[in-house]
């Protein structure tokens, strides 16, 4: 078996504590940035809507995560202490004693949150740039499905969200959770699976010239990477009290309709009844001076 005994901090700065989480956050932002931007130089696309694209993206992502690990999983706890949602810092001495505050960072992120704040937050960049909303995501979520590899090495690092105890050589015992049986390293299940879907439609892209079938990628993104999502919940353990009596735990649950959607998208797409707009440059909004500057 694998002992793992490893800090989920990577270094200090003062009182702050730079976890290896959101390092490596941020890792797939910046990875993610590069990957879009050859795309849109193929197509020709003015890289300032890539910059507008990105702060939609990172707001849309992070309200979503956020707001989906607090509604979904501890809606009593959080209901009850709604600073602790969007403030990543802890009270123990009251509000205003800012002396005794301690930073933590946002702990509890829920990945069908930030599905539903990405859908969104495109939705609003649609509008704001006329670029078709369908061509947006059949491109940006290759990048999150390889975004998922970083965030689930994230939770690798603090050692949180692994599976049942496990007999086979590969299972990790997790010291700092005060483990002390080998349990199924799901991260990496997940991780390296939303890794190789992303290498499979980054192969699908350019395999189409950068013009691939509207709607195909981001079906497949969806029912794919929510079917893997739903198998790999078999293995995990439960993340809050409530599941111990479900059948299906609460990630499989919020899995299942985005798996019926992207059947439906991959079905429209194939059938050519999918109602959708093509790229014209023409039509796109302009961006304002700085922007174009870049």
């Amino acid at each position: 078996f694998i002992t793992w005994d490893i800090s989920p901090v990577l270094f200090h700065v003062g009182n702050i504590s730079i976890r290896w989480y959101g390092v490596l956050f941020a890792l797939s932002f910046i990875l993610g940035y590069f990957i879009l931007k050859k795309m849109f130089e193929k197509e020709q696309v003015p890289v300032g809507y890539l910059d507008k694209l990105s702060l939609y993206v990172f707001l849309g992502l992070l309200i979503g995560l956020r707001l989906g690990h607090c509604l979904f999983y501890e809606p009593s706890y959080y209901l009850a202490r709604p600073w602790e949602i969007i403030l990543p810092f802890q009270f123990p001495n009251g509000f205003f004693d800012f002396a005794s505050w301690k930073f933590t960072g946002f702990q509890g992120l829920a990945s069908h949150g930030g599905a539903i704040g990405l859908l969104f937050s495109i939705y609003l960049y649609q509008r704001a740039t006329r670029l078709p909303y369908l061509w947006v995501l059949d491109r940006l979520v290759i990048i999150v499905a390889m975004g998922g590899l970083f965030i689930r090495l994230g939770n690798l690092m603090n050692s949180e969200i692994y599976g049942h105890v496990t007999s086979l050589p590969w299972g990790f015992i997790f010291v700092r959770a005060g483990e002390v049986l080998p349990k199924h390293p799901t991260q990496l299940y997940e991780g390296i699976s939303y890794f190789l879907l992303s290498l499979g439609l980054l192969y699908y892209y350019y395999k189409k010239s950068g013009k691939p079938k509207e709607g195909v990628i981001f079906g497949t993104f969806l029912s794919v990477l929510f079917l893997l999502r739903f198998i790999i919940e078999f293995f995990k353990e439960n993340q809050v009290e409530f599941e111990q009596n479900m059948t299906l735990n609460m990630g499989q649950i919020l899995s299942i309709p985005f798996i019926i959607i992207g059947i439906v998208i991959l079905v429209f797409a194939f059938s050519g009844k999918l109602k959708s707009q093509q790229l014209d440059l023409k039509k796109l909004k302009p961006l304002k001076e700085n922007s174009k500057k870049k």
